[in-house]
């Protein structure tokens, strides 16, 4: 029986590699839980932030989280900015009736607010009481929150910057193998000049430049970034592509009169896609760890925008206050062990060597 989709067919030997990574335990489990951890992330208003899920106020439902703002005066309150969700929901629990309650999130902040309005700045260690698991910060905003969101903006970051660098990477890779000659040679010198420009002190510079009222922010950042980063995937794929390149099919698609994007595009990159998969895990690893890295030494994101590094940052200069660097630190770790553990997994499960331990 054919397959009614037949682009969702994968071949027996890719089968076969997915079923070899699925039998290697550590990795598997690892991929699991980081994609469970990706997808909360997407709906991190749902778990994490100031405004309610549900408002039930005088027969009227509300649903804030994705709607508009609403205002005081929508809830019987004597102001016109967004209302305060806490207190709608202290002052309604205050009302014998019941009539009208509120849903808050299981963390009833966003990463942005200063919970503690007209009290000193200070870090507060975390109380479960109110909500603050992991504490806050030295300018009184949640640590949980400013996790989940700054795991977020990692995220976009780590995904924009494979799409980016594999995009430039590999097709430039992919040329020079297939030229080679003149063409491979050029590229190659200017690869090499290329790669000799300091990246740290460019990070520098355009921090420097950029007007404090802009900011680093993250489309300019990624593209430093992706600017110092794609010339590593430019060697592998060029190798890959020149071993590809001398096999039977490529030149039965040049005798056939496939173009040259045809022959590189259709034919050559699917064989060597198992070159690009086991890199992606390392890759999602080493841009979290660049984007840590800067915000840490101050040229990444504008604050207040949330990030790990930031977090590092304030807690290495509040020792007095170990549960800043340590939620920091630790969610760092896990993301980056578990990163590993699927790259290793991948690598095992795509090497033809160990083809036949599962068998």
């Amino acid at each position: 029986m054919t397959s009614r989709f037949p682009l969702l067919r994968l071949d027996p030997l890719t089968r076969t590699k997915m079923r070899r990574f699925r039998l290697i335990r550590r990795g598997y489990a690892s991929f699991l839980i980081l994609v469970t951890a990706m997808l909360l992330s997407c709906a991190a208003e749902v778990l994490v932030h100031s405004r309610a899920l549900v408002v039930r106020y005088e027969g009227n439902w509300y649903f804030p989280t994705y709607g508009r703002i609403h205002t005081g005066k929508e809830f019987g309150l004597d102001y016109a900015y967004e209302v305060n969700y806490r207190d709608l929901r202290t002052r309604f629990n205050a009302d014998a009736a019941g009539r009208n309650w509120v849903l808050l999130p299981p963390v009833p902040y966003n990463p942005l607010e200063n919970c503690y309005v007209g009290e000193n700045f200070r870090p507060r260690p975390p109380d479960w009481r109110t909500s603050h698991f992991l504490g806050t910060d030295q300018i009184n905003r949640d640590i949980l929150a400013r996790l989940v969101y700054g795991f977020r903006n990692a995220l976009v970051f780590a995904g924009s910057f494979i799409l980016l660098t594999y995009a430039v990477g590999i097709t430039l890779g992919c040329l020079m193998g297939y030229f080679g000659g003149w063409f491979d040679l050029f590229v190659q010198r200017l690869i090499e000049i290329w790669s000799n420009i300091p990246f740290l002190f460019v990070v520098i510079i355009v921090a420097s430049i950029v007007p404090s009222s802009i900011g680093m922010n993250l489309g300019v950042l990624l593209f430093i970034v992706v600017l110092f980063s794609w010339t590593g995937m430019t060697y592998y794929m060029r190798s890959a592509t020149y071993r590809e390149k001398a096999r039977d099919y490529v030149h039965a698609a040049q005798v056939l009169g496939a173009g040259t994007s045809r022959i590189i595009f259709r034919h050559i990159l699917p064989n060597v896609l198992s070159t690009i998969v086991t890199f992606i895990p390392f890759t999602i690893a080493s841009s979290i760890s660049a984007l840590t890295a800067l915000d840490f030494l101050g040229f990444g994101l504008p604050p207040p925008t949330p990030s790990w590094g930031e977090l590092l940052r304030q807690g290495t200069s509040n020792l007095h206050s170990p549960w800043i660097v340590a939620s920091a630190f630790s969610a760092l770790v896990i993301v980056l062990v578990l990163v590993t553990f699927v790259g290793e997994a991948i690598r095992e499960a795509f090497d033809p060597k160990k083809f036949t331990t599962y068998q």
